[in-house]
């Protein structure tokens, strides 16, 4: 009687311990995004700065879920037939990383680029934010616009309902939306695609 107690409460001990750990906040974030891995989708700026963002004033807002891994994920931004931008996560040893790969049409980098930052905290499954981290700040005071040294960088993925991505600092605010509901034909490769994964 008593080694069949203790053999059921060693089954159940057992099958206590594997039991796999509740998905964290990021990992439920980046199964999120890697969902939507080969789809498109157009957006529009939904909060913005009528003088700084006039750029994207009527143009085609497009971005792509491309390249996916278990560490990171790439995501092409179209801006009319502007191809130069990627943003890219990653997954670090302490959390998420945003980057920011800024291309010429040749291939070669912008000398504004690689900027971003890592989380601070665990975030949440649908939102995950990235202040600037030191390089960022570095690169944003040698090309003299020290002012985004502030910069706080966020994407939320809401399934099946919409894609965001956020930029913040004193007095700026930008926000672009993306429809998950409605996905669009895949737009060209990012210039200097190629390059960039070599």
């Amino acid at each position: 009687m008593v080694r069949s107690i203790l053999a059921a409460v060693s089954v159940l001990a057992l099958s206590a311990c594997a039991q796999p750990a509740p998905a964290s906040p990021q990992d439920q974030f980046f199964a999120n995004l890697t969902a939507l891995c080969g789809k498109s989708f157009a957006g529009a700026v939904v909060v913005g700065d009528p003088e700084r963002d006039a750029s994207f004033a009527n143009q085609t807002l497009v971005m792509e879920v491309r390249e996916c891994s278990d560490t990171e994920i790439r995501i092409p931004f179209h801006v009319g037939e502007d191809r130069s931008r990627t943003w890219v996560i990653t997954r670090t040893d302490t959390g998420l990383r945003l980057k920011h790969d800024h291309r010429h049409e040749d291939g070669s980098e912008d000398v504004l680029t690689q900027y971003g930052g890592d989380t601070a905290n665990e975030g949440s499954a649908v939102r995950q934010e990235f202040p600037a981290d030191q390089h960022s700040k570095d690169l944003f005071t040698a090309q003299d616009i020290a002012v985004s040294a502030q910069n706080v960088w966020a994407v939320e993925v809401t399934p099946e309902a919409y894609f965001a991505y956020e930029l913040t600092r004193p007095e700026r605010h930008f926000r672009v939306e993306f429809n998950l509901r409605e996905p669009v034909d895949a737009p060209p490769p990012p210039w200097g695609a190629e390059t960039a994964a070599n």
